[in-house]
């Protein structure tokens, strides 16, 4: 599996996580940045891939947190992400 589609998955990942909490209900995640990107191993067909998104900091309406991919619970990449979060009505 490509690192590129890892990252993303963990950016899907912490933003669907992000929009449940309570202050981001009915807004958009956008995707802000990405840092400290880290690829330890490949990921080869039949392998599962666990992510784990934790927050870091949440501060108005940006959000960094840290993803971690995993294959039998060995890390395999991780990365550090930012998000902002905006009312739908903001983007027009």
């Amino acid at each position: 599996m490509p690192g590129v589609l890892i990252i993303e998955a963990m950016a899907q990942v912490g933003g669907v996580g992000a929009l449940t909490m309570k202050t981001n209900i009915g807004k958009l995640a956008y995707f802000l940045s990405i840092d400290s990107a880290r690829f330890r191993k490949p990921v080869v067909p039949g392998d599962v891939l666990r992510i784990e998104v934790d927050l870091l900091k949440a501060k108005l309406n940006i959000m960094k947190t840290h993803g971690v991919a995993k294959v039998d619970g060995e890390t395999v990449a991780e990365a550090d992400m930012m998000f902002a979060f905006i009312n739908p009505d903001e983007t027009k």
